[in-house]
């Protein structure tokens, strides 16, 4: 059963905007928070999310993935065609960009200023897809090598989805984007950098954004509500918690995966 914002208020002592921040009518959307190749876990939360939907009855369903899809987890390529999959009925599906998609693509464009993607996890990516993975230190020509492989090895589609993948999207009072928000900025006028990037001048900011910010890619132990944003990064591919928002109206729910680790995989 999903749990409302309500049962969440006093954990986390932040203001309930709830009464005046709506989604548009006779829209819901459902948003999830950073996947990190963990198919398992986006298999169990689509199944709760189409019960979830069918036991609300009608609406313009919309599901929108915060980014993220890819490393640390074993199942990165997976997780792409589980997010590319036909919707279930009455749903439409947004994607947006998160840093880890940003870094691959870096590095399929440019191997020697992306090779930092090797340490955040895309070396399970390179895995997956039969690649033996560099280093970030590896000579340039190796690094070349690794990304030619790669484009190679990528499906057309999954390469189409990889770069289309979008910085933000905007409904109602909400404001979806992968890392946040950097403040001071019109929301219109925002950098990508920022979007699938920025921590600290975000998560610190207590001033109004113009929109409630919800975001992912800053891990928290339990969903994380203040007044100007909600956080919904819990550390899926270490905790085994992947966790969806709700929003209809002018109310908030969530769904969360039960806690269900893997036996190994690396989160380096």
């Amino acid at each position: 059963m999903p749990f409302k914002l309500s049962s969440l208020k006093n954990l986390f002592g932040a203001a309930d905007r709830s009464e005046t921040v709506t989604v548009p009518a006779g829209e819901r959307i459902y948003v999830i928070g950073d996947i990190h190749g963990r198919a398992d876990l986006l298999r169990q939360l689509h199944e709760m999310i189409a019960d979830d939907a069918a036991r609300r009855g009608w609406a313009r369903n919309q599901l929108i993935y915060l980014g993220d899809y890819i490393d640390r987890g074993p199942d990165s390529r997976e997780v792409m065609a589980l997010a590319m999959s036909d919707s279930p009925n009455g749903f439409s599906k947004l994607h947006l960009r998160g840093n880890h998609e940003a870094m691959l693509l870096q590095f399929l464009d440019s191997p020697n200023q992306g090779a930092t993607w090797l340490n955040f996890g895309g070396d399970a990516v390179l895995r997956e897809y039969g690649i033996a993975a560099p280093s970030e230190f590896s000579p340039p020509a190796q690094l070349a090598y690794a990304a030619t492989l790669l484009v190679e090895a990528l499906q057309p589609q999954e390469l189409a989805f990889l770069r289309g993948l979008k910085p933000f999207h905007r409904s109602g009072g909400y404001f979806f984007t992968h890392a946040g928000v950097r403040p001071g900025v019109p929301l219109d006028r925002q950098l990508e950098q920022d979007l699938v990037w920025i921590r600290a001048p975000f998560l610190n900011y207590n001033n109004d954004f113009g929109a409630i910010v919800v975001h992912g890619h800053t891990i928290c132990n339990e969903v994380e509500i203040k007044s100007n944003r909600i956080g919904i990064d819990t550390g899926a591919h270490a905790t085994g918690r992947l966790t969806c928002l709700i929003l209809e109206a002018n109310k908030r729910f969530f769904l969360q995966t039960a806690h269900q680790q893997l036996t190994a995989f690396s989160v380096s």
